[in-house]
């Protein structure tokens, strides 16, 4: 098991984390931001999704850093999964696992916009301990530990619920990313009371959900470095979670989807509902 003084308020393990993270998006991302060459950008598996220089070393920065900090744990990084999907089983075994984005919103720092995210998220077990959601072009650094709540910048971060009777700001999955009967649920929040919005960076929906910003998201796939980080988040700030068959989300797999996480649990159940065609 984690040692929980790894984990204690103020624990030298918490920071040291955040400094991690602070020191690859400053040595490997952001001097390459609005600076990309053709060649250090790559289509993985459309014009969608892509990947970049940045991802890659940031990634490899990342992995180095974390199993320093936690001696024994492992990383399941998107780009190593890309490279060997068996990586994504660590997310089932024994050691604490490390899950990382590296450049989440990766379309959005193509085109040189602010509108990308490192994610780093700690688990063991299948369970959320510890989270990270640092926007280097925005100097914001979000930071959330099971049971002790979620923090913007060192402020803490309330996710309160809408104003009732206000329409819902949803924001949903890219199509690219949906089967025809996920996207025929997600196509039930075009509805009164709803506004559906097409997703940016995955971690900032969840960000934007934990200060209150954005009311919900409904999201049909189920990656766990896109998600991880901002479940926990949004979890405690005060928000819900839940997927279209009534069960919890499961960072490691088998989910119905899609699924959703809001403000408060009221939203959820009613924006899964939605979803379910109820």
């Amino acid at each position: 098991m984690i040692d929980e003084a790894f984990l204690a308020d103020g624990a030298d393990g918490l920071a040291a984390v955040e400094e991690a993270v602070r020191k690859a998006a400053a040595a490997e991302i952001m001097p390459r931001f609005r600076q990309l060459a053709v060649h250090e950008i790559v289509e993985k598996n459309g014009p969608h999704d892509l990947v970049t220089v940045a991802d890659r070393l940031a990634e490899e920065h990342l992995t180095a850093a974390l199993t320093a900090i936690l001696p024994g744990s492992v990383v399941v990084g998107e780009e190593a999964v890309h490279a060997d999907p068996t990586v994504y089983e660590a997310l089932r075994g024994d050691a604490p696992v490390w899950i990382v984005d590296p450049v989440d919103g990766t379309r959005q720092f193509v085109r040189g916009e602010a509108g990308f995210c490192t994610l780093v998220a700690l688990a063991h077990h299948g369970e959320l301990l510890a989270s990270w959601t640092y926007a280097p072009a925005l100097d914001e650094m979000a930071v959330a530990v099971r049971g002790r709540g979620a923090t913007l910048n060192g402020e803490p971060l309330h996710a309160g619920s809408p104003q009732p009777g206000a329409v819902l700001r949803i924001a949903t999955s890219h199509p690219d990313y949906t089967t025809p009967e996920q996207k025929q649920a997600l196509l039930s929040l075009r509805t009164d009371g709803v506004e559906a919005v097409p997703c940016g960076s995955a971690g900032l929906e969840y960000l934007a959900i934990a200060r209150g910003e954005l009311d919900a998201l409904a999201f049909s796939w189920e990656y766990a470095w896109d998600h991880a980080a901002g479940l926990l988040l949004v979890a405690e700030a005060g928000g819900a979670q839940t997927t279209v068959a009534g069960a919890p989300f499961r960072i490691t797999g088998g989910n119905a989807l899609p699924f959703t996480a809001a403000r408060d649990a009221a939203t959820a159940e009613r924006v899964r509902g939605l979803l379910a065609g109820e």
